[in-house]
């Protein structure tokens, strides 16, 4: 089942040149109907199971293998809270090289600095005294006491390049989570009954509603 097949039809009020009245209207999608998985069923950690994607790798190209069609990549996308596959799915290298060279703008700075941040330091227990991954100045520095107090100074600040960072930013995208098949029935019939429309007075049936025509009120 497609996705864009299963939103519901709004008859709106044409804007188009070739009107020939107040009252002519043109049936659209109605894209303000999203679907989403029930509460009962995201909180069920066993529904679900982690999947790395590969390069290259779209939404439909793992519906089909997963669940063996296609037109279910509304399921993969729902399931991750995914709006704007753009921003939120993974670049190919191919395109993430392109997107780079677009924001960039030069193989040179590309391999600029990003971003300074903090290396891992523990003391001779073991304890975290400085977490890796933290932001900071590129000369950041801590001093901490040993057991013998004793002050120690440390610098643990490494760069990260331009390169590294968008890398990083795109591989942390390829982790998703994927309902189990197990579970597609119910989610495929909660996804049509969301998109039924209640009784109002735009109501013209369940699959169709009429927008609100000001003509008509003259305002």
């Amino acid at each position: 089942m497609g996705y864009f097949n299963e939103l519901p039809n709004l008859d709106y009020l044409s804007q188009l040149p070739d009107a020939n009245s107040n009252e002519t209207y043109i049936t659209v999608k109605n894209l303000f109907k999203r679907a989403k998985l029930r509460t009962d069923i995201v909180n069920v950690i066993t529904a679900f199971e982690y999947y790395q994607i590969e390069d290259n790798q779209r939404p439909d190209v793992i519906a089909q293998k997963l669940y063996g069609d296609a037109e279910l990549d509304w399921v993969i996308l729902i399931t991750n809270n995914i709006t704007n596959i753009r921003e939120e799915w993974p670049l190919s290298n191919q395109d993430l090289y392109k997107h780079m060279i677009e924001k960039y703008g030069s193989d040179e700075n590309i391999s600029g600095i990003h971003h300074y941040e903090t290396t891992e330091v523990r003391d001779e227990y073991n304890r975290l005294v400085v977490p890796s991954g933290l932001q900071v100045d590129s000369n950041y520095s801590i001093t901490y006491s040993k057991l013998d107090n004793a002050l120690v100074t440390v610098s643990p600040v490494k760069s990260v390049t331009n390169y590294e960072y968008e890398v990083d930013k795109n591989e942390k995208k390829r982790l998703i989570r994927i309902l189990k098949p197990q579970y597609l029935s119910v989610v495929i019939t909660d996804m049509r009954n969301i998109m039924r429309y209640d009784i109002s007075s735009q109501y013209l049936n369940q699959n169709t509603k009429k927008s609100y025509n000001p003509n008509l009120t003259g305002v």
